[in-house]
């Protein structure tokens, strides 16, 4: 219902033996400080600009963004065929830590709440303005969270926000927090939660152990949570992520997102039919070296997973919250 499509759960088919491409595991042994890393504290990035010694998060323009303010116009089409417009905005860059061999799972409860703050005020600040603002995270030294601003709803944005839309309209709740209440309730799904939040593999997983990360409560924004709410999220993403680590015992590659309510104009407009969320998009299917590839099926017809949305949350469930290292 999020995307308004359908995928193909092959349940049988993970038991095939596996002639595909084996992945070498990240390096365990990534150090502290690296020289090569320009994202290090005192480091000289490729433009020539010098990082500051920073103790805590760090937040600096992206050198090569990939969207500019000042984007120019283009020309008339002379076909709808060929239509085109200008994609205007700007990209910021997030270091979560001084140290490049810590990851977020295993940083503090409070200097994961920092990097939980950063990312509200880098909406807030931006959403003045933009109506769109992606927060991405990845658990990668050189580039651990990126923060996207567009003059445009990127297509999965206006996706959302029209099944969303048709959700309440049809059923009078927000779709996904009727959706929360369902995986509360029915639990089969469900890997962590607290007071405040749920993380379950959602009904709809299209990638081997994506979650979905759920407030309780209706909160439209990354920014509207508040300081009780923002502890909270810190402590379940710390929970979530650990048990991604202990899953093959490597730290776990995944891409990671925020989605709320759309800002800039969409401020003055009522955005009720949208519920923040999270999702997480991890590749390992088997273990550290063997990944899902959206190819061949997938490309071409439909999404295929190949365990049940059950079966990865009862692993993942059952994984510790205490970190293999």
């Amino acid at each position: 219902p999020r995307r308004d499509d359908w995928v193909l759960v092959s349940a049988h088919w993970v038991k095939r033996p596996w002639q595909g491409q084996l992945e070498k595991p990240p390096p365990e042994d990534v150090p502290r400080w690296d020289p090569n890393n320009p994202l290090c504290p005192g480091a000289t990035r490729v433009n020539g600009e010098v990082n500051p010694q920073y103790e805590g998060t760090f937040v600096f323009p992206n050198d090569f963004p990939a969207l500019q303010p000042d984007a120019p116009e283009p020309g008339d089409s002379d076909h709808p065929l060929f239509r085109a417009a200008a994609a205007r905005g700007v990209c910021k860059v997030m270091c979560f830590h001084p140290w490049s061999d810590l990851t977020l799972p295993l940083m503090s409860l409070a200097e994961i709440r920092a990097v939980i703050d950063a990312w509200a005020k880098l909406a807030a600040e931006l959403g003045a303005s933009y109506p769109w603002v992606q927060v991405r995270g990845c658990p990668v030294p050189r580039c651990p969270s990126q923060v996207w601003a567009s003059s445009f709803l990127p297509n999965e944005a206006r996706l959302e926000d029209r099944t969303q839309r048709q959700h309440l309209r049809e059923h009078g709740v927000p779709m996904l927090l009727e959706y929360a209440k369902q995986e509360a309730r029915r639990k089969e799904r469900l890997v962590v939660e607290n007071a405040d939040w749920l993380v379950v593999v959602p009904y709809w997983a299209t990638w081997p152990y994506q979650t979905l990360l759920l407030p309780r409560r209706h909160v439209c924004r990354l920014q509207d949570l508040h300081e009780g709410e923002r502890d909270s999220l810190a402590s379940i993403m710390q929970r979530l992520l650990i048990k991604y680590d202990n899953l093959f015992e490597v730290s776990f590659p995944y891409s990671m997102g925020w989605h709320g309510a759309p800002t800039g104009p969409y401020l003055e407009e009522d955005c009720g039919h949208w519920q923040l969320h999270a999702h997480y998009y991890p590749p390992l299917l088997r273990s550290a070296t063997v990944r899902k590839f959206m190819v061949g099926y997938e490309m071409l017809a439909q999404a295929q997973r190949d365990l049940t949305p059950e079966q990865a949350a009862e692993r993942l469930r059952s994984l510790p919250e205490v970190h293999y290292k």
